[in-house]
């Protein structure tokens, strides 16, 4: 059977989404903007999303912008909050383990000069909060911390980084959600962040669209323009069948949570403990502190993107990281940042569960994922090449 324990990278849409989306595809197609019926049925239906969201994130709807993605969530929350705040300041604070969506975003502004201060983190992928103080001064506008890492699953402190930074005053926090979003519980008022980004596809919503939470009195300068749609800060035709589907999906998400969380740490433990019993194979990430479903390993003397294209033949989806940068030559930019060698985080593997992770697959993956590791360590593999040219066993 195909195994999928790529949950981090995307998900299988939810029925129950797909159900609230499908009028929206079909007969209730009108343009939100429009006046006539058609219009308003679809402003109605887009009004009842951004209420329902803002309610399961624990904010109201007018602080709701629906996005193409978490990507797009992130540029705006960047760049709007750091060209809204230019005059005040123009130095930036990001963790140096941030998905490229916040990291590149933020060097793209070091070319119109804004400086750009990353933040170290510790071997477990932890930032201090003392050191993001250290990096803070009376020009910085933003800082950015994601909530959980997207390739080893560590889970940031911020709400002690979002109570510094309010007594200080001035400084804008931004928290990446989109890995997080799925399991574990996101109040933004518990938060205490200013921009909060998810992105629908990670919690078994549609792909293309996300949003951004924006707290009410925070400036923000839109970076699409040729509208007045989402209250003048996102322009374009709305994505009514998203914005529904996100919706419905979140609140699914937000409803099994508890549960799911409880079965995707013993999952996790499981599997965890096969793949550890192999010689050469280490735990990434921070032991405890980290999403429940997210299991990240290092194999030494090895090559993940061999075990992952090797795992695949055996029927069993993974990855080396992110999916953004599957296929990369270039080591984990957060290994690094951990302290790994380029040679090191070049071993590395992802296998993240889902809600649709059942047991007899966790129970076959300890099977196969542990004695595809081993073999492609001691190179008992058949060296064969895959379509993306690695050899296995190399």
């Amino acid at each position: 059977m195909a195994i999928y324990l790529d949950h981090a990278a995307t998900t299988q849409l939810r029925p129950e989404a797909l159900e609230a989306m499908l009028p929206y595809l079909g007969g209730a197609f009108g343009n939100p903007s429009s006046a006539h019926s058609f219009g308003r049925a679809a402003r109605n239906a887009l009004d009842e999303a951004h209420e329902r969201l803002a309610t399961a994130l624990g904010g109201t709807a007018r602080e709701i912008v629906v996005t193409s993605g978490g990507t797009e969530a992130n540029n705006l929350a960047i760049k709007g909050a750091a060209w809204a705040g230019k005059a005040r300041g123009h130095r930036l604070v990001a963790s140096a383990v941030e998905h490229h969506a916040v990291g590149h975003t933020m060097r793209h502004l070091e070319k119109f000069g804004f400086e750009v201060v990353e933040v170290p983190v510790d071997r477990n992928g932890r930032v201090d909060p003392d050191e993001l103080d250290a990096a803070l001064d009376d020009r910085t506008t933003l800082v950015s911390v994601m909530l959980a890492n997207n390739e080893v699953g560590t889970v940031q402190p911020i709400r002690e980084i979002a109570d510094r930074l309010r007594a200080r005053r001035g400084i804008l926090f931004h928290v990446d959600a989109v890995q997080a979003a799925p399991t574990l519980d996101l109040d933004v008022g518990e938060l205490g962040a200013d921009l909060v980004t998810i992105s629908a596809h990670k919690f078994e919503g549609p792909k293309g669209v996300g949003a951004l939470w924006v707290r009410r009195g925070t400036q923000l300068l839109a970076q699409v323009h040729g509208g007045s749609q989402e209250r003048h800060r996102r322009a374009g035709t709305e994505n009514v069948a998203g914005a529904v589907g996100m919706a419905v999906a979140y609140e699914c998400a937000c409803a099994d949570r508890p549960t799911t969380a409880i079965r995707l740490r013993a999952l996790r433990s499981r599997l965890a403990a096969a793949c550890l019993a192999v010689e050469g194979v280490e735990l990434t990430g921070h032991p405890t502190l980290r999403l429940p479903g997210l299991l990240s390993l290092l194999v030494r003397s090895a090559d993940g993107v061999a075990i992952s294209v090797a795992l695949d033949l055996d029927g069993i989806a993974a990855s080396t990281g992110s999916a953004c940068s599957t296929g990369s030559p270039e080591p984990s930019h957060v290994l690094t940042a951990m302290g790994y060698t380029d040679a090191e985080a070049l071993g590395a593997l992802r296998l993240s569960l889902g809600r649709a992770t059942t047991d007899a697959e966790v129970s076959e993956a300890c099977l196969v994922v542990p004695r595809v590791i081993a073999a492609i360590r001691d190179g008992s593999v058949a060296q064969a090449a895959d379509p993306l040219g690695v050899r296995l066993g190399a």
